[in-house]
């Protein structure tokens, strides 16, 4: 279903999700006026408890699907792996961002890296393994690599580095013997992500690109604006964007890159949602992403993207409310005192390792200063520091 103008504040928006990134489209598009409906099985997500309204169902519940398309004249997704059916059966009476086709491709790794290829962008190399006797057919090649499951992976999840041939067995076995993709391990000059916006009439627009610190598989921090040269950074907004129009997709999309050492750009996964690496923008730009997303559903005129300071974003994870075993409270309101902190939590009532729990965005009157603040915050918390 397509909308015949815009939805106007005061009416309603809809979220599949009830993670920390539907808590944070919940508050942006409350601030532009407009109620917001979750439909998500948890009943104590971050989402359910700043929405206006709750559906405590599941995704694939035929009737809370049916009230939240009656009752929402748009609905959009926090996260990649909502059952296809289920955006289907929204888009039948209400407007949906993005479809079912576009978050189906980002959803498979098969799929992905094909669709990568054919918008003519770079992937690594890699083989599909789908049944025992793929893994006769592995190219030495591609070792050392890392195993990856083709669904539902996130976060390091369903991963594993392998360097021999028996080592690719025991790590397919491990993960079930679910379709896989194994892909070459590279050295890389740095990782770095762009968020691109585009609405349903064709127009687009990106963010500054953010340069991606991971640990354990996990973001760990962002720098933006990315050290990386000017031409580099236009590359990688315009294959961000080339990929959201071959999609054409309506929403808010990420991209992450690896950059190699002789400059090469190379696909590496694609969210179709608004995305980690892009939270800065909530402090750092004009308009955040979740701005933008709430824009797009609603059909109101894209907003500004620049950049207004320089920034690093730390995730804060549940290890840190833990000191060998011990519960402890990590030091946040030592942190909430230093300049340019900005500090947001997400609600959740318990705290787990690995699990993310808030982030700090902190800024800087240049890049150096937001670095050398965001190192403070570090310190103080018992980060590792940002490089």
């Amino acid at each position: 279903m397509t909308l015949s103008g815009p939805i106007l504040p005061g009416q309603w928006l809809g979220v599949l999700g009830g993670g920390q990134l539907g808590r944070m489209f919940c508050m942006a598009a409350q601030s532009l006026g407009y109620r917001v409906c979750v439909l998500d099985p948890a009943d104590t997500g971050p989402a359910a408890s700043v929405a206006d309204r709750h559906l405590l169902a599941d995704y694939t519940d035929e009737g809370a699907l049916a009230q939240l398309a009656t009752l929402c004249g748009a609905v959009t997704t926090e996260f990649e792996n909502v059952p296809a059916q289920s955006l289907e059966r929204l888009a039948r009476d209400c407007a949906v961002s993005p479809d079912a086709g576009a978050a189906a491709v980002a959803q498979d790794r098969r799929r992905e890296k094909r669709f990568a290829q054919e918008c003519g962008l770079e992937v690594a190399q890699y083989r599909v393994l789908e049944e025992a006797s793929d893994l006769a057919r592995v190219d030495l090649a591609l070792l050392p690599g890392v195993i990856k499951s083709a669904r539902l992976g996130y976060d390091g999840k369903g991963q594993a580095r392998v360097d021999r041939l028996d080592a690719v067995r025991q790590a397919w076995d491990g993960l079930g013997r679910v379709p896989c993709v194994l892909e070459q391990w590279l050295p890389l000059q740095c990782e770095v992500s762009a968020v691109v916006c585009r609405g349903r009439d064709g127009r687009a627009v990106t963010f500054p690109v953010a340069e991606n610190q991971h640990r354990g598989g996990i973001l760990a921090a962002s720098i933006v604006p990315a050290r990386i040269d000017a031409a580099l950074a236009q590359r990688t907004r315009e294959a961000a964007v080339r990929i959201a129009q071959r999609l054409d997709y309506v929403g808010v999309l990420c991209v992450e890159f690896f950059v190699l050492p002789d400059g090469r750009l190379l696909v590496n996964e694609i969210a179709p949602r608004p995305h980690n690496s892009g939270h800065y923008t909530i402090d750092a730009c004009v308009t955040s992403q979740f701005d933008q997303q709430a824009r797009i559903l609603a059909e109101l005129p894209l907003g500004d993207t620049r950049q207004l300071a320089p920034a690093v974003m730390l995730n804060l994870l549940g290890d840190l409310w833990f000191d060998q075993g011990r519960v402890r409270q990590p030091r946040l309101e030592a942190v909430a005192a230093i300049d340019g902190a900005c500090l947001h939590l997400y609600g959740k009532s318990e705290a787990r390792p690995g699990r993310k729990m808030g982030h700090v965005t902190i800024l800087g009157t240049t890049p150096q200063d937001a670095l050398a603040r965001a190192n403070e915050v570090c310190a103080l918390l018992g980060l590792e520091p940002v490089q």
